[in-house]
């Protein structure tokens, strides 16, 4: 053997026994991954992060790892050099990219260098952001800018030894508290979970904001039992989405909304459900997801049984996100939405392609005790018991005037269905906007609250 083969073999027998490449090696299928400027180095040793592209289930995508093997995975100027160049080759290629965090910080003797690394490596993720999806996995440490980076993907997904917060002293930290504030969207027993939780995902999106919601070969089951008018908003997105195809994404973070992806007769589809009360968390929990749903054309299936929202600023940041998505969009009223909560998620300023109701269901632009005290208010003359003449009176108004048939006579739903019928009355809907294309009004962006 050449010395120059000899040398050849030594570096990659370095290398492949780290925990960096480990995990890449597990993320991608079997012999399809290639390392980019795989002997870059960071003075006088190896960059603390492989980089490169492969396929995963089939689908392209591009990943760096931090490799906290070599100097702890410590950002450096020669890291963010091969970080940069994966970023722009998915811009190049409209695949996704996958960052692989685990780190003690960066190398502080590089001083501005290493300043300058941090905020280019953040500035091309902004860029990129709606263009690929974007997914972080935080194995270990991911302290002080690098959270922001990692933050700053669509999906963030933690293994319980995954650190992400700005404090470098670590403080706040762990996976459970990241769940809480609502950054972590998957946590991951551990690190194998969290990285077969990323394969999962790659297969469920779309490649790039172009390619549109990716279609299985094989047309999806439902064997899950038959909803009723109980059924719980969980019910209903059993009974929706595809068996075993649900992702649910920030489960400990805005109790009353339940969110995720899922398949739907084959087809990747953004499933929220509502219920109860909608709190500030809830409301920007489902605002970023339809706001992701629909940079990637993936359709958003609602289900609302909410009464009213705690927020108005979180609210108003919800209804903008459903005006303003063009993806298709199908809504299932199951139980209650009148006053705001129908406005913003459910009617005609939702934007909703197709509303359609549970029998049962509460359904009006008012609030049934607001719209009893407005039209029926001359009941109450001469009620010798006027507080509960009043519960029964707004009882009545919301049986007979709430309902979704008197919602649909005046055209605020498109349809009326059994519980029993909502998944084929989804799927036939869904199939029918499969072909919707919409056009903005020139702008830069909507200044929405944040």
């Amino acid at each position: 053997m050449s010395a120059g083969k000899e040398m050849l073999q030594a570096s990659r027998d370095a290398l492949k026994d780290t925990r960096a490449y480990k995990r890449i090696a597990r993320l991608f299928d079997e012999g399809t991954f290639t390392e980019i400027d795989s002997y870059a180095k960071s003075g006088d040793d190896f960059a603390e992060a492989a980089a490169g592209f492969g396929t995963i289930e089939g689908c392209p995508a591009y990943v760096f790892a931090q490799n906290p093997d070599i100097c702890g995975g410590a950002m450096s100027k020669a890291q963010a050099s091969k970080m940069k160049k994966v970023y722009e080759m998915a811009v190049k290629t409209g695949a996704p990219v996958i960052g692989i965090y685990d780190s003690i910080g960066g190398r502080l003797n590089e001083g501005a260098d290493m300043l300058a690394a941090y905020g280019e490596i953040l500035l091309h993720s902004n860029n990129l952001s709606g263009v690929v999806p974007q997914i972080a996995v935080v194995l270990g440490p991911c302290i002080g800018v690098s959270a922001m980076v990692a933050a700053n993907a669509d999906l963030v997904v933690m293994s319980k030894e995954g650190e992400l917060t700005l404090e470098t002293s670590g403080c706040g930290a762990s996976t459970e508290e990241a769940v809480k504030a609502g950054v972590c969207h998957i946590a991951a027993e551990n690190e194998e979970e969290a990285i077969d939780t990323v394969r999962a995902l790659i297969t469920a999106l779309p490649s790039n904001n172009l390619s549109g919601a990716p279609v299985t070969d094989m047309f999806g089951e439902n064997t899950g039992a038959a909803l009723t008018d109980a059924s719980s908003a969980a019910d209903v997105i059993a009974a929706v989405a595809d068996d075993a195809s649900f992702i649910e994404l920030q489960k400990g973070f805005g109790a009353a909304v339940v969110s995720g992806l899922a398949q739907v007769s084959g087809t990747t589809v953004g499933l929220v459900a509502y219920q109860d009360e909608i709190d500030a968390d809830s409301c920007a929990k489902a605002a970023r997801f339809v706001r992701f749903c629909d940079a990637f054309a993936i359709p958003v299936v609602s289900v609302v049984n909410a009464t009213k929202f705690a927020s108005v600023r979180e609210a108003s940041k919800l209804s903008n996100a459903y005006s303003e998505a063009t993806c298709a969009k199908v809504t299932v009223i199951t139980g209650n939405a009148y006053g705001a909560v129908y406005i913003a998620v459910a009617g005609r300023g939702a934007n909703a392609d197709v509303t359609m109701a549970w029998p049962n269901a509460v359904v009006s632009p008012l609030a049934p005790a607001t719209g009893a005290m407005f039209a029926w208010s001359d009941k109450l003359a001469g009620s010798e018991n006027p507080v509960e003449d009043r519960k029964k009176l707004i009882d009545e108004y919301a049986k007979t005037e709430c309902t979704p048939f008197k919602a649909a006579a005046a055209g605020f739903i498109e349809d009326i269905i059994n519980p029993a019928e909502t998944r084929a009355k989804v799927v036939a809907n869904l199939d029918m906007l499969v072909g919707k294309r919409v056009s903005r009004l020139p702008k830069k962006h909507a200044n929405i609250q944040l």
